[in-house]
């Protein structure tokens, strides 16, 4: 048996990804110390770019996070919504300074290492935060009053802590959410995503500057600068029946190419340019499911894991961790009625940004006459029209 905990903490997160990491600042803004268990033994890059709305940015801003991130990311002037087989435009999105003119905070592109490097140094200059690399959740044992042991491996050995209150952070395929009775299960979508980066150097200025979503039948693929616009980040979305847990397995550039035999030479001369190709299964958490049990909630993927055909998820967890922190400093660390109010606040919006990434899924990957009616449509609305349709996620405001 593990020894008792020698110190408890307000609050123990269990992952510290990104929903993590900025649940712990969120946390500490709000007075509370927090102990962060990481079953990693160091922080690395998983997955290569993120998007980051304006919904999203309001938060990092609040945290006093925004301007040191500002400077690793890549501010796209638009979206460039093109057809994979012929490069032709069928659609434009303005971002830029339309962005911040309609929602008050930027729209950002950025290395998902940037995002997590930057909050991971904000955390460690917070001396009310503990992080614990190399600490994987193990089991929970819930007190008959409002506390509640955490037990965590560390290599061979089992250690323990004591908290009030335990938040699950650690992904789709979360540890803490086992121990919430009927709690969802993760399922597979059919859909595999592959990655690559490249160097910027080289390549049209249209790449620089803009995000370009490519629309094919059975596919699609978006590419924008990263590394503050060093590389081109390139993601290839293919309906495909492969389920393997993790962000980084190998894959063979061959399954990109065939799955884009056809398409635009342009966009086959870009993709072409990166032998090396990483891949990750889709995989999806039904927001419907329990968030919470007693004193333990769930954030982020691990209560709502969703398509990124939004490109919301990253946005959508860092919500949930301000939202989280400001509910229980207003029940004044009840956790039990916390974590309720937070999970009745969030679960509608949450439902229907998964709705929405999910719908976006068939949509992007129409073929035939209904490809045709699409990019008609598209090709018809005008660009502030089409931003206008994300008014309800990109407006929300993180409000103290």
């Amino acid at each position: 048996m593990p020894e008792r905990p020698k110190r408890a903490f307000p609050v123990v997160i269990s992952g510290a990804g990104i929903g993590g990491l900025t649940a712990a600042l969120a946390l500490h803004d709000v007075g509370y110390d927090v102990c962060l268990l990481e079953k990693a033994p160091a922080l690395l890059e998983a997955g290569a770019g993120l998007q980051l709305s304006p919904n999203a940015c309001s938060v990092i801003e609040k945290l006093g996070v925004l301007d040191d991130l500002v400077a690793k990311a890549v501010r796209p002037s638009k979206i460039n919504i093109r057809s994979g087989k012929t490069g032709k435009t069928v659609g434009q999105v303005p971002l830029g300074d339309s962005i911040v003119e309609r929602y008050g905070h930027p729209y950002l592109v950025l290395h998902r290492a940037d995002l997590q490097a930057t909050l991971l140094q904000h955390v460690q200059d917070r001396p009310g935060i503990e992080l614990r690399l190399g600490c994987e959740l193990h089991d929970l044992e819930f007190g008959d009053t409002d506390h509640v042991t955490c037990l965590y491996r560390t290599g061979k050995d089992i250690d323990a802590v004591g908290t009030k209150a335990i938040i699950g952070a650690d992904g789709v395929w979360s540890k803490t959410r086992s121990f919430i009775p009927e709690h969802n299960h993760p399922k597979s979508t059919g859909q595999t995503a592959y990655r690559t980066t490249i160097p910027m150097k080289g390549l049209p200025t249209a790449y620089h500057d803009q995000t370009h979503l490519w629309l094919g039948r059975n596919a699609h693929v978006v590419h924008y600068p990263v590394s503050s616009g060093n590389e081109l980040n390139i993601v290839v979305l293919i309906e495909e029946h492969w389920r393997e847990k993790g962000w980084s397995a190998p894959a063979d550039a061959s399954m990109v190419n065939a799955a884009l035999n056809g398409w635009s030479p342009e966009l086959l001369s870009l993709v072409e340019r990166s032998p090396k190709w990483l891949k990750w299964a889709l995989c999806g958490v039904d927001a419907n499911g329990p968030w919470s049990h007693r004193n333990l909630t769930l954030l982020g993927d691990a209560a709502h894991g969703m398509l990124p055909y939004a490109a919301q998820g990253g946005a959508m967890a860092i919500e949930d961790a301000f939202v989280l922190a400001r509910t229980l400093k207003k029940t004044n660390g009840d956790a039990h009625s916390a974590f309720r109010i937070f999970e009745a606040t969030r679960k509608e919006r949450v439902k229907k940004v998964q709705t929405l990434a999910f719908r976006n899924a068939s949509i992007y990957h129409m073929g035939g006459l209904m490809a045709l009616a699409r990019n008609t449509v598209m090709g018809m609305m005008p660009p502030q029209k089409m931003l206008s349709q994300m008014d309800w996620i990109y407006s929300w405001k993180a409000e103290v």
